[in-house]
């Protein structure tokens, strides 16, 4: 089965989930009586700052999923399904940005906003193993190697979930921290690619 059609669905879904997130910064209120000012944005910080965190978890998420899809040759139903699993997971990271951001970053958001994470990673990894099982799956699996990062970051979710109730900052700079950690950029793939691992 062809990937083209997997990678158009996918990237269409993930600009769909963008754009509801950026409609939900609304506008800021101008205090009665006082012309629109720079103060006003004030208000907003905390529901832009989750959008700024949410932004770059999905590019993040759209940079990995084009490359893991152009290390592979072909998708099997199996795969399909998976990678609905994952965009499950993804969509609805709009609606736990924004009720991280109303909320000014409460305990129980924020670890909701956790399990999106987690369970996102958890899917993900699914939808690798599976893509790595397919014909030309191989030179994915090269390409991957041990994972460190893909390892790694669901135990930071994990333990920043009960931690955002301890302190709801501590859970979200474990989110951002892993979002860091996948920030620099990751070559794997594309070195692979390069060396002649092309998929079949």
């Amino acid at each position: 089965m062809h990937k083209g059609r997997l990678e158009a669905f996918s990237d269409g879904v993930l600009a769909i989930i963008i754009t509801i997130m950026v409609l939900e910064l609304k506008l800021p209120a101008a205090a009665e009586g006082h012309a629109a000012g720079l103060e006003d944005l004030r208000q907003l910080r905390p529901i832009f700052l989750s959008y700024a965190l949410s932004f770059l978890y999905v590019g993040i998420y759209w940079n990995n999923h084009h490359h893991m899809l152009q290390a592979s040759g072909h998708v099997s139903g199996g795969v399909l399904w998976a990678n609905l699993h994952l965009l499950f997971w993804l969509s609805l990271i709009p609606f736990t940005t924004h009720w991280l951001g109303e909320s000014h970053f409460q305990a129980t958001p924020a670890a909701v906003y956790g399990v999106v994470l987690l369970m996102a990673a958890l899917a993900y990894f699914i939808l690798q193993q599976l893509l790595f099982r397919v014909p030309g799956g191989d030179a994915l699996r090269r390409a991957v190697g041990r994972d460190s990062k893909g390892k790694i970051s669901p135990v930071l979710y994990a333990a920043a979930i009960p931690l955002s109730y301890v302190s709801p900052w501590i859970g979200c700079g474990l989110y951002l921290a892993v979002a860091l950690i996948w920030l620099i950029p990751d070559r794997r793939i594309e070195r692979s690619l390069a060396e002649g691992h092309k998929p079949h």
